[in-house]
């Protein structure tokens, strides 16, 4: 398993998953399918940046990219050296 998914999934869940049963996994629309708010993508953007010593661009950091774990994953590896 790819490290940095589990890591920005566990994070996801813990944060924004309202509902404990309701499962996702890595491929699982964040943004359009409501789990994900704009406000929850700016802390997420934020945890991210922390976290791997990153800056993400705001015109990066769009609802698009931000849309699964895969997504996130793709964009956090553009800037991480």
């Amino acid at each position: 398993m790819d490290e940095m998914k589990d890591i920005v999934l566990k994070y996801v869940i813990a944060e924004y998953l309202e509902d404990d049963t309701q499962e996702i996994t890595y491929d699982t629309p964040l943004i359009s399918g409501g789990i994900v708010d704009s406000f929850s993508m700016v802390s997420l953007k934020r945890f991210l940046e922390n976290k791997y010593k990153i800056s993400i661009p705001d015109d990066k950091a769009t609802p698009e990219a931000f849309d699964s774990v895969n997504k996130i994953v793709t964009l956090v590896r553009e800037f991480v050296k």
